[in-house]
């Protein structure tokens, strides 16, 4: 059965986001007019996501080396988007994300009072990248940075459990048809499988959200069901744990969302990022 490779420090895997950085991610998401931006809030979810990563390859005192992990932004260029002591670089060990943050900062967090209400307290946030919107879409050039770097990825680790893929995006492609490199990324392939490539769209208006469709016909536009047949159909242990997290799923759904709000982001992200099986 695919996707049951062991995930282990001897048997590692592989994230890479792929994260539009392109100028309207200036824009606020669903159209809100509180001043948050979609580039501020992406950010910080996937700042949010790497230290949850740290805890789950946390033990005996160490951050073991279960996955690398990379992170591709495009817009006024396109190449590695982490900082700091990691700026340039296009797979990242696990630890090392833990060693080199850029700065941790304060940040007001609502936490339970323990009678019923919630009260905010100041935590720690590690700050691995920063947000940027800039310049335009250049998603094919994207994409194919990320299949040169996994193709020889994959065959290092030919019994690894396969890439995952997470493209994030809030716009369509102004060089042009990423089709074909999609699937030529889903087409990488370890002895445990196919990469999954999975695809959220950031919301910029006020209008519903459309979670891992099976279909097309739902979709409102031609650009909708293009990400749609760009993106992975999801796995047993994903379609899972999208049902844990309350989506309804049926077996042909594909990862991928549609004008997707931050808690969608957040919650997207969760579910991309659980491995079946971690040792």
């Amino acid at each position: 059965m695919a996707y049951t490779a062991e995930i282990s420090r001897v048997n590692s895997s592989c994230f890479v986001f792929v994260i539009d950085q392109s100028g309207s991610m200036n824009d606020s998401f669903g159209g809100a007019d509180d001043g948050s931006k979609k580039a501020d809030e992406l950010a910080s979810a996937i700042n949010r996501l790497l230290s949850n990563l740290i805890i789950k390859c946390s033990k005996d005192n160490e951050v073991r080396r279960y996955f690398q992990v990379g992170i591709i932004g495009y817009g006024a260029g396109v190449g590695p988007a982490l900082g700091g002591n990691l700026s340039g670089q296009e797979l990242v060990w696990i630890d090392d994300i833990y060693s080199n943050p850029i700065r941790v900062e304060d940040r007001p967090r609502k936490v339970s009072d323990g009678a019923g209400g919630l009260v905010e307290v100041m935590t720690k946030f590690p700050v691995w990248l920063e947000p940027v919107a800039d310049n335009g879409t250049p998603m094919c050039r994207a994409l194919t940075y990320a299949y040169t770097i996994l193709k020889d990825w994959v065959v290092q680790h030919p019994s690894s459990f396969p890439p995952i893929i997470i493209h994030i995006t809030d716009g369509e492609s102004s060089d042009g048809d990423p089709s074909s490199l999609a699937e030529a990324l889903t087409q990488l392939q370890t002895q445990d499988g196919n990469a999954i490539l999975l695809n959220l769209h950031l919301s910029s208006r006020r209008s519903s959200t459309i979670h891992f469709p099976s279909s097309p016909d739902s979709l409102p536009d031609e650009y909708a069901r293009l990400l749609f047949q760009m993106s992975s159909l999801l796995p047993d242990y994903m379609r899972k744990e999208a049902q844990g997290a309350g989506y309804n799923v049926s077996d042909s759904v594909r990862g991928f969302v549609f004008n997707a709000k931050i808690e969608d982001v957040i919650s997207f992200l969760e579910i991309g990022t659980k491995p079946s099986n971690m040792r």
